[in-house]
């Protein structure tokens, strides 16, 4: 026990000063648990309340897409610039340093490959598997509109229900179907089912037109995913126009994985989803990273 001689008589209340109680500082998000919101902490930058997730998840339904042939070469020198690392369980224990400690959003549901039905999805990795990696948060596809549309939803609906459990947050992923229209209307029902239904935050896709409504009626944070590969000047300026419209960041793969300079590319959409930095500036940016020896 601690020695009680000499305990001095305690004084220093600040009693001049009312308890501070500062909101968190995402959206829709001040009602979460502790470990919730701490583990959102470690996805979401506290002084811009944005994310870069570098998204590594391909292979679970497309194998070793270009780009991620080899995590350890391609993929590894990378995490120091990224918020987030969005990746499965299978590459985390085989291929992600433990040193890395920023946070692990990982691929929770899976089972059909490419050369089936995509949308008939089963979770595929428990949130007891979760915890034991240490992770942030655990994702999962959402098919709205889909042939398993409900299947899905209820996918997500299991992982929130176990998230809330032990204190995981959820990411909801929005997919879009050949079958389906990419534009406003139907992404401010898929992330609105998705928050509805209990998603911690939601990813989607950036649309030119009405993105500010898609993102001003998702009551939670909103990450867009950046889709297939773009030349770097037209990705940079997705990112750019996502955050300032209401993204509160950019789950980013390909656009960084298959970039001719993938270091130069993450850093550049670092500086316009943190710093606002413009396309063009972010451009000069990546040029001048590029050419660095």
């Amino acid at each position: 026990m601690a020695d009680t001689d000499g305990v001095q008589e305690t004084h220093d209340y600040h009693l001049d000063t009312p308890m501070k109680n500062e909101p968190f500082h995402l959206k829709g998000c001040n009602a979460l648990d502790w470990g919730m919101k701490n583990r959102l902490g470690n996805i979401f930058d506290a002084r811009s309340g944005r994310t870069v997730m570098l998204a590594v998840d391909h292979g679970y339904f497309m194998g070793p897409t270009t780009g991620l042939e080899r995590i350890d070469i391609n993929i590894v020198p990378l995490l120091e610039h990224a918020d987030t690392l969005m990746c499965t369980r299978g590459i985390l224990r085989s291929s992600i340093p433990p040193t890395f400690n920023q946070g692990v959003v990982l691929r929770a549901s899976g089972g059909p490959s490419i050369l089936k039905e995509l949308s008939n999805e089963e979770i595929a990795v428990s949130m007891e598997d979760g915890i034991r990696l240490n992770v942030a948060a655990m994702a999962v596809q959402v098919f709205i509109g889909g042939e398993f549309e409900t299947r899905s939803v209820h996918n997500m609906t299991r992982l929130v229900d176990a998230g809330n459990r032990y204190g995981i947050p959820v990411l909801g992923v929005t997919a879009v179907g050949k079958e389906l229209v990419r534009d406003a209307k139907y992404m401010r029902l898929a992330t609105r089912i998705c928050a509805e239904l209990g998603a911690t935050y939601v990813k989607t896709y950036y649309v030119a037109e009405g993105f500010e409504s898609v993102a001003a009626s998702c009551p939670v944070p909103i990450v867009i995913a950046g889709g297939k590969k773009l030349p770097e000047p037209e990705a940079l300026t997705m990112a750019y126009r996502a955050v300032q419209e209401g993204a509160s960041g950019v789950d980013m793969g390909r656009n960084i994985f298959q970039s001719e300079a993938p270091t130069a590319m993450i850093r550049a959409v670092r500086a316009v989803v943190h710093d606002g930095l413009r396309p063009a500036e972010a451009m000069d940016l990546f040029n001048t990273l590029k050419n660095q020896k």
